[in-house]
C-alpha cells in the first residue's frame, strides 16, 4: 500500500467519525429548534428541555433538591438546564457516531429523544393534554430524518447499506463519500435550524410582550387601608445590615418554574370553589383591583433557608384580604364549623400549595397580593396575583401565579411539597442572623459592631442576645418594630480583643420562646439552630 493510500485511510478514519458526531449535533440542534417553534404554538412549558427539567425537579429526592438550593441558590434552575443540554449533546454525538455503522438504527434512536420529552411533558401537573407532546415528537421526527440523510452523505460508495454491522469497505477502488453533498446538507440544516429556533423565540416572545404590556398598563389603586409609615429607627445605619425593606431585584426567589410564567393580566382568572364553598366565584384581575385593597409590610421566609441563610426578605405588599373573599364564598374556618381545613392554591405552572384554613381566616393579613414595594408584582414574584400568609413558610402559603383556590381537607389531598416529605403545616420558626461581621472577617481590636436581623412572623421579636465564645449572653439593642409580621434589626457593640472568636446570636419571640440551639436541617418543616460566625480580631 502506498503512502498516499495509507494517509487517505488515516484521514478517513479520523474525519468520518468527527463528521458523524457533527451530524448528531446538527440533528439535536434541529430537534430543539423545531420543538421550540412548535412549543410557541402550544405553550413554552411544553418544550422538551423545560418539560424534562420540570419532570426531573418533580422526581429529584428532597435531599438533592436541598443540596442544589444550598450550593447554587437561585442559579439552580440554570445549572439543571445546562446539565440537560450537556446530556443531550453527548447523546447526540454518540448517536451520530453510532449511525455511521448502523444508519437506520441510529436515526431511529433519535426518536427516543421525542419519547422522553413527550412523556415528560404529559407527566407535568400543568399539562394541557396530548398537544403538550407535539413539540418533542415533531422535533424528534425532523431530527431523525436529518440524521439519516446526513449519514447517507457520509456512506462510502461500495459499503453495505444495511444495519448488520458487516459493512465491507471497497474504498480501495477509489470510491469515497459525498463530501460536497454533506457540506451542502449540513450547512442548509444548520441555517434552517437557526432560523426555526429564532422564529420560535420570536413567537414565544410576542406572548411575553403581551403579558409585559398588560403589566405596564396596571395602575394600582390607592389602598383603602394603607400601611403605617415605617417607624424611625427601624432601619439601623450600620454597614452590611440587610435593609429593612428588600428591593424587588434583591428579593429571594425559590420555586420550581424553569420558565417564569408570563401571564397576561387581561385574560387572568381566579376560581374559588370546593368543600364548604356555598357561592363559588371566578374573579378577573380588574375584579380584584375594584375591591378594597390593603397595604402591609410582611416578611417572607422560605423553608429551604438554612440557619443564617439568605432566603428571607421583607416587602410592602398591596392586595385583597383573602379571608374576606372566602367568607363571601360561604367558607368558615374549622373552629366555626367549617367543612374544609385546607386551602389548596394552584399556580399556572401546576404547583399546588396547601394552607391551613384556620390560619388564613384567623385575622392575620393573609393576602391575594397584586403589588410589591409600590409597583405591580414582578413576573418572578407572581404577577399578576400571588398569595401570602404572614407567619407561614412559603411552601404552605405563598403561591405565585395563582389561578385556582380549592377548599378541601388535609386528609383528602396532599399538596406538591407534602408528597415530597415536607410537613403539612409549617409555622415559621423564631430565627436570627448575623449580617456583620461576615464569617472569617478580620476586624481590628476595639469597638466592633455586631448586627443583623431576627424574625418570628406573626409573633414578633421581643429580645435578641449575642454571645462571644462561651461567655454569657449579652442583650443586643433592638431597632424599632414595624409590626409583628416583619423582621427586626438588632445591633451589639462588641469590645473585641485580639485572637479568634466565635459570635453566636439567639432571639426570643413575644410568646417567650427562645430560639433553640438544637441544630436541624430544613426538612420537614424548616431549619432550627443558632447562627454563629468565626472571626479573627487583629
Amino acid at each position: 500500500m502506498t503512502d498516499d493510500k495509507k494517509q487517505t485511510r488515516i484521514t478517513r478514519s479520523l474525519v468520518r467519525p468527527a463528521l458523524g458526531a457533527l451530524s448528531g449535533l446538527l440533528a439535536g440542534f434541529a430537534a430543539l429548534a423545531v420543538a421550540e417553534l412548535v412549543a410557541a404554538g402550544v405553550r413554552p412549558q411544553a418544550g422538551p428541555v423545560i418539560a424534562v427539567g420540570g419532570a426531573a425537579i418533580d422526581r429529584t429526592p428532597t435531599p438533592v433538591k436541598d443540596w442544589a438550593i444550598r450550593n447554587f441558590g437561585t442559579n439552580d434552575k440554570l445549572v439543571l438546564q445546562l446539565g440537560i443540554l450537556a446530556a443531550l449533546v453527548l447523546f447526540a454525538i454518540a448517536l451520530g457516531v453510532f449511525a455511521l455503522r448502523y444508519r437506520r438504527t441510529g436515526a431511529a434512536g433519535v426518536l427516543l429523544f421525542g419519547v422522553v420529552g413527550a412523556a415528560a411533558a404529559l407527566s407535568r401537573p400543568d399539562s394541557t393534554g396530548l398537544t403538550d407532546a407535539l413539540p418533542s415528537v415533531v422535533g424528534a421526527v425532523v431530527a431523525a430524518a436529518l440524521l439519516y440523510f446526513l449519514i447517507g452523505r457520509l456512506q462510502i460508495r461500495g459499503q453495505a447499506p444495511d444495519d448488520t454491522g458487516s459493512a465491507r469497505d471497497d474504498s480501495s477502488r477509489g470510491e469515497g463519500w459525498d463530501r460536497r453533498g454533506f457540506v451542502i446538507l449540513a450547512t442548509a440544516a444548520a441555517a434552517a435550524s437557526a432560523g426555526t429556533g429564532l422564529l420560535g423565540r420570536a413567537l414565544s416572545g410576542s406572548k411575553s410582550r403581551e403579558a409585559a404590556a398588560s403589566r405596564a398598563d396596571v395602575v394600582l389603586p390607592a389602598p383603602a387601608s394603607p400601611a403605617d409609615a415605617i417607624p424611625k429607627g427601624a432601619q439601623l445605619r450600620i454597614r452590611d445590615v440587610s435593609p429593612f425593606t428588600t428591593p424587588n431585584k434583591d428579593f429571594y426567589r425559590v420555586d420550581t418554574a424553569l420558565v417564569v410564567p408570563k401571564v397576561d393580566a387581561t385574560t387572568w382568572k381566579l376560581r374559588i370553589h370546593g368543600k364548604g364553598v356555598t357561592r363559588p366565584v371566578t374573579l378577573t384581575f380588574d375584579d380584584l383591583l375594584r375591591r378594597e385593597l390593603i397595604e402591609r409590610d410582611i416578611t417572607l421566609t422560605c423553608v429551604s433557608n438554612e440557619v443564617g441563610g439568605p432566603y428571607v426578605g421583607n416587602a410592602r405588599w398591596i392586595g385583597v384580604r383573602l379571608a374576606d373573599l372566602l367568607a363571601e364564598c360561604g367558607v368558615k374556618p374549622p373552629s366555626k364549623g367549617g367543612r374544609a381545613d385546607q386551602l389548596v392554591a394552584r399556580s399556572v405552572d401546576g404547583m399546588t400549595i396547601g394552607s391551613p384554613v384556620e390560619d388564613v381566616m384567623d385575622g392575620r393579613d393573609a393576602l391575594l397580593a397584586v403589588g410589591m414595594n409600590g409597583e405591580p408584582l414582578p413576573f418572578v414574584h407572581g404577577f399578576p396575583v400571588r398569595m401570602l400568609v404572614p407567619g407561614l413558610f412559603g411552601y404552605v402559603s405563598a403561591c405565585k401565579w395563582i389561578q385556582d383556590i380549592e377548599l378541601t381537607s388535609f386528609d383528602d389531598y396532599d399538596a406538591y411539597w407534602v408528597k415530597r416529605d415536607w410537613a403539612r403545616q409549617a409555622p415559621i420558626k423564631t430565627q436570627s442572623r448575623i449580617d456583620t461581621p461576615k464569617p472569617f472577617a478580620r476586624p481590628k481590636a476595639g469597638s466592633v459592631m455586631v448586627a443583623g436581623v431576627a424574625w418570628a412572623q406573626h409573633r414578633g421579636i421581643d429580645k435578641v442576645e449575642v454571645r462571644v465564645d462561651d461567655g454569657p449572653w449579652q442583650e443586643a439593642r433592638l431597632a424599632a418594630e414595624d409590626s409583628r409580621d416583619t423582621w427586626r434589626q438588632w445591633s451589639y457593640d462588641w469590645r473585641a480583643t485580639e485572637g479568634g472568636h466565635t459570635l453566636t446570636v439567639r432571639a426570643t419571640d413575644r410568646t417567650g420562646t427562645v430560639q433553640t440551639e438544637k441544630r436541624t436541617g430544613t426538612v420537614p418543616d424548616g431549619a432550627s439552630g443558632r447562627h454563629s460566625v468565626v472571626v479573627t480580631v487583629e
